[in-house]
């Protein structure tokens, strides 16, 4: 008999979580001992039914977890003084804040990464991607991004396109180009934290233009246009963080319209617009004179890979992007740059994206079986959600208190360019399975359902 055998459920999330779960829930209920020897990873994964690599990956993340200790020859054993990550004060057990893909096991993240470096390495000319490379990113990289691009864009020319360190790079250093310290940048009134701390690096004034369910109002953006003279117009129009809004291509036709008329170039951070399967055209297509594309694969693959292409409107455009990434990043990591173009190549981006997007739209149709009956916005193969919070509720009493139930949220305010809504976003795939979401959206349906006097510790 094996000495440990963990009582796992298919939840829909990684089979290999949930036995470091179980490891973890064995130990803090003393069925599991200090000391105690786990049984040998083939046997185990033999007992479960699954492959030797999924017993492995769950040794792995009990090992990051401090839960065992593992030596060659002898096995693998319960630490003598096992933690339990979420323990410690203030510490959130779930973490419904960072708006990132989930990661499904189907998508193999995994073990893909690791094939794909070493099958870049092994190239004739691997070990270029170890070297010094153009701030614009090798012409292969260049070329595999236009390549990915024109499902969406259309042809796009290799001259007019940049491959950068994420879109937070990407969007910092055309900041740079388009505004100086004082000038104005107009967005929607709730709008991306990470813009926001860059005017706030660069002294740029963000002045907040009206919203309805599809983003800009087109009529509000020409009154703000006419008024501020902005150098810029940022928004992301599928999918809005943190509004979840999504504009129609009448709707984009009418932004561009507005924008070209009172000249003033649109920064289009395309962030999702790869996940919908049916997205409207991007601005970038509509407008291409006018528009910076910012398409990135932290939000349709993983942000470990670090990479965003950008799209000028003009070749003169380019050569001032990439003088401020050459200023500021020198270029981006080659060998990173490599693994997306070999995924775009062969496949690998569009598998790992229609695994992500299974995975964001079973999310979401947890999110609307438990909220349900609460006032939210989403999109059904998007991230997060965005919550209205009931009458009784402020963004800052339900973050407080959510944080003390086990839970990580983002409040409104991380967004608002001036008054902040009662209102928060809500992301679904940081959890690490189906069922820890599930958890800790219900735990939310908990603290919502009563007022912030009720929860109170104050006696």
């Amino acid at each position: 008999m094996l000495s440990w055998l963990p009582q796992i459920e298919d939840a829909g999330g990684p089979k290999y979580l949930a036995i470091a779960e179980a490891l973890r829930a064995d130990i803090r209920s003393g069925r599991l001992e200090a000391g105690a020897r786990l049984p040998p990873q083939r046997l185990l994964a033999r007992a479960l039914g699954v492959d030797l690599t999924t017993v492995t990956r769950a040794f792995n993340e009990a090992r990051r977890l401090g839960l065992i200790d593992a030596t060659t020859g002898r096995g693998s054993f319960v630490r003598a003084t096992a933690k339990d990550p979420t323990a410690s004060a203030g510490s959130p057990v779930i973490d419904l804040s960072m708006n990132m893909p989930p990661q499904p096991e189907e998508a193999d993240l995994r073990e893909r990464i690791q094939d794909g470096i070493a099958r870049v390495l092994a190239s004739p000319h691997g070990m270029l991607h170890l070297s010094y490379q153009e701030s614009a990113g090798a012409r292969p990289d260049r070329a595999a991004a236009c390549l990915w691009l024109e499902g969406r864009l259309g042809p796009v020319p290799v001259e007019r396109t940049v491959v950068t360190g994420g879109a937070q790079t990407a969007l910092y250093a055309i900041m740079r180009v388009l505004a100086r310290p004082g000038d104005v940048v107009c967005v929607p009134t709730v709008t991306y934290p990470g813009l926001r701390a860059i005017a706030e690096r660069l002294d740029i004034r963000l002045v907040p233009s009206p919203m309805d369910h599809e983003g800009f109002d087109p009529d509000a953006l020409a009154e703000t246009c006419a008024r501020e003279k902005p150098k810029a117009i940022y928004c992301v129009p599928t999918i809005h963080n943190p509004t979840t809004a999504t504009m129609s291509r009448p709707r984009r036709e009418a932004v561009a319209e507005v924008a070209r008329r009172h000249g003033v170039p649109i920064i289009e951070d395309d962030a999702y617009g790869v996940l919908p399967r049916q997205a409207p055209v991007p601005l970038a297509a509509l407008a291409p004179d006018i528009a910076w594309h910012i398409a990135t694969l932290s939000k349709c693959a993983t942000p470990a890979l670090r990479t965003a292409y950008v799209v000028a409107p003009a070749m003169a455009d380019t050569l001032r992007l990439v003088a401020e990434i050459r200023a500021m990043a020198l270029m981006m990591p080659p060998l990173m740059a490599a693994l997306a173009s070999l995924w775009i190549h062969d496949g690998t981006l569009d598998i790992v994206t229609a695994a992500i997007r299974r995975e964001s739209a079973a999310r979401q149709t947890i999110a609307q079986r438990i909220l349900g009956g609460l006032p939210f916005q989403a999109h059904p193969e998007g991230h997060h959600l965005w919550l209205a919070l009931p009458e009784r509720w402020r963004q800052a009493d339900v973050t407080v208190h959510a944080r003390r139930s086990g839970l990580a949220l983002v409040p409104s305010e991380a967004f608002a360019v001036g008054t902040a809504p009662d209102a928060i976003r809500v992301s679904l795939g940081a959890a690490r399975s189906r069922a820890e979401l599930e958890q800790g959206l219900s735990l939310l349906a908990t603290v919502l359902s009563h007022g912030p006097g009720a929860l109170s510790s104050i006696v």
